[in-house]
């Protein structure tokens, strides 16, 4: 425990802050993939994100033997959604000693080149709306909330009410024609749900096709905070105003964490 202490006591204020959670007993594995994806994005170094994987390991080892121990009955607790992630990581180079423009030269491309349906559908979202893979991963009906004017770019946009990165919730704005597609999707079905390795692995090979490096899913969030930082520019809004509001669009705080995807 002592070894990991550090990592721990960080996870555990990140539950607290952003899911508040206080009674460790119930973190799942939603709750390791939010931290790990929270963390990639500030671009750890490769030694660092293996700490934190091993680290998440033992929590889960530990939280077994509490159950068994205090409790006297079997608990299951599987993270083992962290080597996915972690492999990923490693795979892409999304550390900070391997940092690149991670935008895709062709988008668009990519994504025709997509061969599951959904895969595409969920990729447009993110270009689109600069989700995240947990805001597209699973949708539901009532999270569609209709149509308003986008005053950027001055076009009507459908909005897609998402909750991401330790339960941040917002509003993606997305093409009519990409809402009208999910919302059909959905009055066919309970549910818009997709499994996070397949889409990993279809972006993948649509990257190959398209001769583009494979960035995952996320390059599609360096993408759309290109796309709008100069859809801002053109609405007459100065540099700092831009990176501060598309750094709200992506459901971050800080304007300075914008120039991260510049």
């Amino acid at each position: 425990m002592e070894s990991y202490r550090a990592i721990w006591n960080n996870f555990f204020n990140y539950l607290q802050e952003h899911w508040s959670i206080k009674d460790f007993e119930k973190i799942e594995a939603e709750h390791i993939v939010s931290y790990m994806d929270y963390k990639i994005e500030y671009y750890p170094s490769k030694q660092y994100l293996e700490k934190i994987s091993a680290a998440l390991g033992k929590l889960e080892t530990a939280l077994k033997h509490f159950a068994k121990n205090i409790h006297n009955e079997i608990r299951e607790y599987d993270f083992s959604i962290r080597q996915i992630i972690l492999d990923e990581a490693r795979d892409l180079k999304f550390v900070a000693n391997n940092y690149h423009n991670r935008a895709y030269k062709n988008p668009t491309l990519l994504i025709s080149n997509l061969q599951d349906s959904l895969h595409k559908l969920a990729a447009k979202i993110q270009y689109e709306g600069g989700a995240r893979i947990e805001g597209v991963a699973l949708i539901k009906p009532e999270q569609l909330l209709g149509t308003k004017l986008d005053s950027i770019t001055n076009t009507q946009k459908g909005i897609l009410f998402t909750k991401e990165k330790g339960g941040k919730e917002g509003e993606v704005l997305v093409t009519l024609d990409t809402y009208n597609e999910l919302k059909n999707y959905l009055s066919q079905y309970p549910k818009f749900k997709i499994n996070r390795q397949a889409y990993y692995e279809d972006i993948k090979q649509a990257a190959l096709l398209s001769n583009e490096i494979p960035e995952a899913s996320h390059g599609l969030r360096w993408n759309f905070a290109k796309k709008r930082m100069f859809e801002y520019a053109q609405a007459d809004y100065s540099y700092e105003e831009s990176l501060q509001q598309v750094s709200y669009e992506m459901k971050h705080n800080r304007a300075s964490i914008t120039l991260h995807y510049l």
